[in-house]
């Protein structure tokens, strides 16, 4: 039996100027998703939450939060860009140019803008990426750029966190058969 590393997600050495990253996961917003949104974050503007107020507006029913729309473009983003991140430093032009309703289905992708070594962390650097969002049927729903630190390969920051098992995990007699 063989230990397979599974994605650990990118490094600073990993990114590059130009580059794109497609983010592998789309999210259906749902109404539920919009109301709790809304909820959690004390956000009282009825255009998110009430049918008959959203229904006089020229949108004709209530509007997903667009803090709900930027956070899942964020977490969308994660798996690809900063996996191994340790701080966000900034977000800046956060535009929202189309709207989103519950039922669309949101898609991101991340362009790598800058990079540099950090002069105060030698065990990282910081990087600057543009995310788009995009609903299902290719409008851009939201864009903004992000610039975070992230680990070098090999920091100590990093080291092994999967705990050492007290029993290996094997196969059973059973699952071995073909």
């Amino acid at each position: 039996m063989t230990l397979q590393d599974g994605w650990n997600g990118r490094f600073y050495e990993d990114f590059q100027v130009g580059d794109v990253y497609r983010h592998p996961l789309g999210r259906t917003v749902t109404e539920s998703d919009n109301t709790w949104f809304t909820l959690l974050t004390m956000n009282t503007n009825q255009m998110h939450f009430n049918g008959e107020y959203a229904a006089k507006s020229e949108f004709g029913k209530p509007l997903v939060v667009s803090t709900l729309t930027v956070a899942i473009a964020v977490g969308q983003s994660v798996t690809d860009t900063t996996q191994n991140a340790f701080a966000n430093l900034g977000w800046e032009d956060i535009k929202l140019p189309h709207p989103v309703f519950a039922g669309d289905t949101l898609f991101s992708e991340s362009i790598v803008l800058e990079k540099r070594e950090s002069s105060s962390r030698p065990h990282a650097g910081i990087v600057t990426i543009r995310t788009r969002t995009l609903n299902q049927d290719g409008d851009e729903v939201c864009t903004f750029r992000r610039t975070f630190y992230v680990y070098k390969r090999g920091a100590e920051q990093l080291a092994e966190l999967f705990p050492e098992a007290k029993k290996p995990l094997t196969l059973d007699a059973e699952e071995g058969r073909a």
